[in-house]
């Protein structure tokens, strides 16, 4: 028996080598500090758990979930976004219920291109992105996101015939890897370039809730005519450290819903109700737990950020998701510097460069530990004495 054509067409899964490096490490008896994953390391809030249990006890829960999402979960996403942002949804309409954003991002290319049409996407980016190229067999044009712009695209930089063929725009902000955060201003830019150039838009919104601990990151829908353009996928596991619950959804444009609701009626029945019950706990919750997460990876950031400066290692300055963007030193490149970190002082980051061409030069490291360990990862490399 052989795969398919299509799945063997399928991206290689770069943090399956990342991850085997680790273990292969790690297999020596060695204390890792693995910095080079982004799974939060906190437990779900208590809360949340209860509100599950409860619904575990309840028979209605055992059944199937209706197509399309139960109506409290939609609605609970609904007034989430009018509480944070201010922006009203309808939430039969413009809400879609995903079991986790990744499914959104891998089959809106699917559901909304035919074979042999445009998407673009970001350089450095989230590598399953290229999981959707694959399976809906379009063709896919990466846009270069470089430091001195803010790791936000140039617009201006797109040549007559990308404009012509582009038909779909992923973005990302907070972003992974680089940490690096958008503007109302260039969400505006960007749903006036939609509109001009006939471009549908999807933002991973994956670390919404993940700012500097004072202000929240900026959702793409706060611009005016951002739904007449696109949609934005929204995850709790990050915002509520649940990761492995796989609840999220998408909102916004009611076409693109409806598009992302009809595949989804043939793949999929739905997400189990009592995670659905979850999530409107989660919604529902309040600014506090918001606030919470935001401050302790703000925290843990600053902590890091302090203890590198120190060893003459300059951390590129953003402050969104859970990630430092860290240069790598003079001659090497990053995918040699991470190898050299974890044989000699067993500290784990991700190259750049498993991020796309753009993202070599820099190294992403996870803020998913607490703060005397990543301070500790630091004074190991600092015995490496790379930046003097």
């Amino acid at each position: 028996m052989t795969m398919s054509n299509k799945l063997n067409q399928l991206p290689k899964q770069f943090f399956a080598s990342l991850v085997a490096k680790v273990n292969k490490k790690i297999a020596t008896g060695a204390d890792v500090i693995n910095l080079g994953q982004g799974n939060p390391d906190q437990p779900t809030p208590a809360f949340i758990v209860e509100a599950t249990k409860k619904a575990l006890e309840d028979p209605m829960t055992h059944k199937y979930s209706q197509f399309r999402g139960n109506q409290a979960y939609k609605q609970a996403a609904a007034d989430f976004y009018f509480q944070q942002y201010g922006i009203k949804v309808d939430p039969e309409k413009e809400i879609a219920v995903m079991g986790g954003s990744k499914i959104g991002l891998v089959e809106l290319p699917l559901a909304l291109l035919n074979p042999g049409e445009t998407i673009v996407l970001p350089d450095p980016g989230y590598p399953d992105y290229l999981s959707g190229v694959a399976l809906a067999d379009v063709k896919q044009e990466l846009i270069p996101l470089k430091p001195e712009n803010g790791y936000l695209p140039n617009y201006e930089e797109w040549s007559p015939e990308l404009r012509k063929a582009a038909k779909l725009l992923y973005l990302n902000y907070p972003n992974n890897p680089t940490g690096a955060q958008a503007t109302k201003a260039f969400f505006e830019d960007t749903v006036r370039f939609a509109k001009a150039n006939d471009l549908w838009v999807v933002h991973d919104f994956a670390y919404g809730a993940l700012g500097n601990g004072q202000k929240a990151p900026v959702s793409f829908l706060q611009a005016e005519g951002a739904k007449d353009v696109g949609v934005e996928l929204y995850t709790l596991s990050k915002t509520y450290n649940m990761a492995g619950w796989r609840v999220a959804f998408a909102v916004g444009n009611a076409e693109i819903i409806e598009a992302i609701n009809l595949i989804q009626d043939h793949l999929f029945v739905g997400i189990f109700p009592a995670l659905q019950a979850a999530g409107v706990a989660a919604l529902t919750s309040g600014e506090g737990p918001l606030q919470a997460i935001a401050t302790q990876y703000a925290n843990r950031r600053q902590a890091f950020v302090t203890a590198a400066a120190q060893i003459g290692w300059q951390a590129y300055p953003s402050d969104g998701a859970f990630y430092c963007w860290m240069p790598v030193p003079e001659g090497m490149t990053s995918e040699e510097f991470s190898d050299l970190l974890l044989e000699k002082v067993a500290v784990a980051v991700a190259p750049g460069v498993g991020f796309g061409e753009q993202g070599e030069g820099f190294v992403r490291v996870g803020l998913t530990i607490d703060e005397d360990r990543l301070i500790e990862a630091v004074a190991r490399i600092g015995t490496l004495h790379l930046f003097a």
